[in-house]
């Protein structure tokens, strides 16, 4: 079978690996679509963020569906050539965190296509890949390309779970990409009563409108338009931090409420913080980091029609054209959600 695999910074190629068989308690899974995410752009740019950097080569992708093509010993509830939605979080279940409860904390996480620990942990931008049962998420009524949006609306139910009570809050996203605008929908869905989205380009605002956004806002234009909010000492009860930028939160703080929380989502590297205007505004920060038990829920809720991210995806490619995919998925005037057919 054929894999996409990262050997360093701007260095994709296209390679032969072993096909498996499935095992007692897996499944065997043809791929079908590959969303490439913010984390894959940062090995193909960068050969890593922040501290992860590339030591080895990895096969990328962590957000896929396809169908399944052969069953392990034991398995139930699935049948060939069912449509799944494949979920990369893979923890133990053993450690003291998975124990709590805690299991994106995992000590001993196998998310697909992770340069954290080493040797890394292969992706599933593949041909076949075998899953653990227990990870495929049957997704009958869904596309093969909204089925893989599983992962990414993962991601941002995470986010929401994180900021706690929304119904009827005024909520300020930054940064409309993927993450934010799914965000966007993840916060109406719990109940935000106004959702304002900042970023410094058109298109990913526009995007951004479309999916909910009661107003949106090109900071590069309009460097002060979230002044107006900051009166009697502000406005929003909530900020998704999605761009990963430290000018975006920063600008961001005097439009929140005391007593506001952030959600960072974005992971661009280490950023400075207004610490004393936090402070003085009793501010909560609060991380977010992958997910677990969330993608089931994400699947229910694309199938009950309930969030639609359909129109983020913005471009498909096949497998052949991996590379143009990844430098067409880095363009953010062109491009939202860019995916590739592996099928």
């Amino acid at each position: 079978m054929r894999a996409i695999v990262i050997h360093a910074a701007g260095d994709l190629r296209i390679e032969e690996r072993e096909a498996a068989r499935p095992g007692p308690g897996e499944v065997r899974v043809r791929v079908a679509a590959g969303g490439i995410c913010g984390s894959d752009l940062h090995y193909f740019n960068h050969g890593g963020f922040g501290t992860v950097r590339l030591r080895e080569p990895m096969i990328l992708g962590h957000e896929v569906s396809g169908h399944v093509a052969e069953l392990g010993a034991g398995v139930t509830g699935l049948a060939e050539g069912d449509l799944v939605a494949v979920s990369p979080s893979r923890p133990c279940g053993r450690c003291a965190y998975c124990g709590e409860g805690l299991r994106n904390h995992c000590e001993n996480m196998r998310f697909y296509g992770s340069a954290m620990p080493f040797p890394h942990i292969q992706g599933a931008f593949r041909q076949e890949l075998v899953a653990d049962a227990s990870q495929c998420v049957k997704a009958d009524g869904l596309s093969p390309g909204l089925a893989a949006m599983a992962e990414p609306l993962s991601v941002c139910l995470h986010g929401t779970r994180r900021a706690g009570e929304l119904l009827g809050r005024r909520v300020l996203v930054t940064g409309c990409g993927p993450i934010g605008c799914l965000t966007i929908m993840a916060a109406r869905r719990a109940g935000a009563a106004e959702i304002v989205a900042t970023d410094l380009g058109a298109a990913p605002l526009a995007h951004a409108k479309a999916a909910g956004a009661d107003r949106v806002i090109n900071v590069a234009e309009e460097a002060d338009a979230l002044a107006g909010y900051s009166a009697g000492k502000g406005s929003f009860h909530a900020l998704f931090e999605c761009s990963g930028a430290a000018a975006a939160l920063a600008a961001a703080i005097p439009a929140l409420r005391p007593r506001a929380v952030i959600v960072q989502l974005g992971l661009g590297g280490d950023m400075t913080l207004p610490v004393q205007a936090m402070t003085a505004k009793e501010i909560d920060l609060r991380g977010s980091f992958r997910f677990h038990e969330e993608f089931p829920m994400a699947v229910e809720l694309m199938r009950k029609g309930l969030i639609d991210p359909s129109a983020l995806i913005t471009h498909t490619m096949p497998l052949d054209d991996a590379e143009k995919a990844f430098r067409l998925a880095g363009d953010r005037a062109q491009a939202m959600k860019a995916q590739i057919a592996f099928a």
